[in-house]
């Protein structure tokens, strides 16, 4: 047996579930921190859940007859005590259980939101993937359309920031619960009357999720779907007024939107204002953020009935984007490089270890170089890291406690200062640049 058979198989990634390098990992720490800045400017804050939460949970938030329930989660048995666990599939679910669990609104309404990955088993494919990413903002407590409209406003905000131009908002009204049991009875009686027009996922549905089957991508029912009974001919007088007064707040916003009689939703807790933005630069997966008002989700999992309106964005569909319009940086630059040239003792090296760390404790972002080299490898290895200066350490520097400090941006010349000078003067050279 040759020496090349003996090595071990590569391993790869899961299947859908996708590394980030540093590269694209730098763009979206700086999408996450565009985020919390966002957020924070709305009152929200930080709520974090488990990955991991009970099978039930789930099933009785999302709804047994949904695709997330039947086909999508990934759970299994805990071997140790024979629990049924889930890794969550969305991050409302937990996050109401959390409020429920801790009695979060016992001093009045709250505005939350998390951050972190969620998991689908199905099948992987631009901008669909079985580990993926969300932000999910919450707004726990309130009623009125005025935060289902404060909601769908910061998103364009958020767009703006972004630079997306093209980006859509459709809405539309599931009514109360009581609506909507109508509408099912109503869309049971149609649909059975032209069974043999069903296909056989419209036919499963058909007594236990007939909503469902308004969402249908099968193009031989979409003119089925289009004649069957429209849930506003249920609506009654608040839920029309719910519906109307949103529409009149984003209206005095400047807020384009269109009215999807079509829109359901994936989930079933969602009740009244349910909404997508939607674009067409991602090819078949356009929706990028989805929402809505879940006044039934607390009651259901043991609460005090109280109202309920969030969104969820798709991470890595908004990375996307943010890709194609540029706005963001994620080079991740810093602001000193320092290179180091020493001959046998090595003195030099030990006295840029000691100065690196001593222009980090002033607040500069340093990177100290590592590992050896010549000094032109060092100074392109400088220039490419994206810092402001280059801080150059060598014997004669060094026999006369003094730095080189050589700016890597712009024409100014480099010039030989002492040492214990150094980070003033980086950092009066980087306050008027920001003045500048």
């Amino acid at each position: 047996m040759n020496q090349e058979s003996k090595k071990p198989a590569k391993l790869q990634a899961v299947k859908g579930m996708n590394d980030f390098l540093p590269e694209e990992g730098g763009l979206l720490q700086a999408l996450e921190e565009h985020l919390h800045d966002w957020l924070a400017a709305y009152g929200y804050r930080n709520i974090r859940t488990p990955v991991l939460e009970q099978t039930a949970l789930f099933r009785r938030g999302i709804g047994e007859v949904t695709d997330i329930v039947e086909k999508e989660m990934f759970s299994f048995t805990d071997r140790l005590n024979g629990d049924e666990l889930t890794m969550r599939p969305e991050f409302t679910a937990g996050i109401v259980r959390a409020t429920v669990e801790h009695s979060l609104l016992y001093n009045g309404p709250q505005r939350v939101f998390s951050m972190g990955p969620v998991f689908r088993h199905e099948r992987p494919q631009r901008g669909r993937y079985r580990q993926f990413h969300q932000i999910d903002v919450e707004a726990l407590g309130f009623a009125g359309p005025d935060v289902d409209a404060e909601l769908i406003v910061m998103l364009k905000r958020l767009w703006d920031d972004l630079k997306l131009t093209d980006v859509r908002l459709e809405l539309n009204t599931l009514g109360s619960p009581a609506e909507r049991l109508a509408h099912r009875a109503a869309l049971i009686k149609y649909f059975e009357a032209h069974a043999d027009q069903l296909d056989e996922d419209a036919k499963r549905r058909l007594h236990s999720n007939p909503l469902r089957i308004l969402d249908t991508k099968n193009p031989a029912m979409q003119a089925l779907v289009n004649d069957a009974p429209r849930l506003a001919e249920h609506l009654g007088s608040e839920s029309k007024q719910h519906f109307e007064d949103l529409q009149d707040y984003l209206r005095d916003a400047g807020i384009a939107y269109t009215i999807n009689p079509r829109l359901v939703r994936g989930l079933d807790y969602y009740n009244l204002t349910v909404f997508e933005w939607i674009t067409d630069q991602l090819g078949a997966q356009g929706t990028i953020c989805g929402g809505g008002r879940y006044d039934g989700l607390i009651e259901l999992f043991g609460g005090k009935s109280e109202p309920a309106v969030g969104f969820a964005i798709g991470v890595e569909r908004l990375l996307d984007l943010v890709k194609q319009t540029g706005a963001l940086d994620g080079a991740g630059s810093c602001d000193v490089y320092v290179v180091h040239q020493a001959g046998e003792a090595k003195k030099a090296a030990r006295r840029a270890f000691t100065l690196a760390e001593q222009l980090r404790s002033t607040g500069l972002d340093v990177v100290l170089h590592c590992g050896g080299g010549s000094f032109k490898s060092q100074m392109k290895k400088a220039d490419a890291s994206g810092a402001e200066f280059a801080l150059i350490i060598g014997d004669d520097e060094l026999a006369a406690g003094e730095v080189t400090l050589k700016p890597l941006r712009g024409d100014a010349a480099q010039v030989r200062l002492p040492m214990a000078e150094a980070a003033a003067r980086i950092i009066d050279n980087l306050s008027e640049e920001l003045e500048s």
